[in-house]
């Protein structure tokens, strides 16, 4: 009996764009509104107690520790032994922020994994 690859339909294809562009465009505001962006990051770094700078320490002490990067790898290995949308679509937020906020090796290799992820075959379905 020959098992299908896990394959998307076009309304989680959907869904995983607009999540996908959400991530990403979020990273990038956080990276080069609070991260990078000068008067910024010294008004923060003052101790301006604002939603915007605990975004921006939060932000800090992840990619620091390369937590963006370690959860889409962990999360894109689950998505390569058992295929769902799920794990999918949080790899791919997972990776997105990553490669937008340093962690670039190993959410490039989350992203490796998250493709290949579809020569997987599906689960099966009860």
């Amino acid at each position: 009996m020959k098992k299908d690859p896990f394959r998307p339909t076009p309304y989680q294809v959907q869904w995983l764009l607009i999540v996908g562009f959400l991530a990403v465009g979020y990273a990038l505001y956080v990276r080069y509104f609070a991260i990078e962006y000068s008067p910024v990051a010294l008004a923060c770094d003052n101790g301006l107690p604002t939603l915007l700078c605990k975004t921006r320490a939060l932000a800090t002490y992840l990619f620091k520790h390369s937590v963006f990067g370690t959860a889409a790898l962990v999360i894109a290995v689950l998505n390569f032994i058992r295929p769902s949308i799920v794990t999918l679509t949080a790899g791919l937020v997972a990776a997105g922020f990553g490669i937008v906020l340093y962690n670039i090796g190993l959410s490039g290799a989350a992203i490796g994994l998250l493709v290949l992820g579809f020569a997987r075959p599906a689960p099966k379905t009860a």
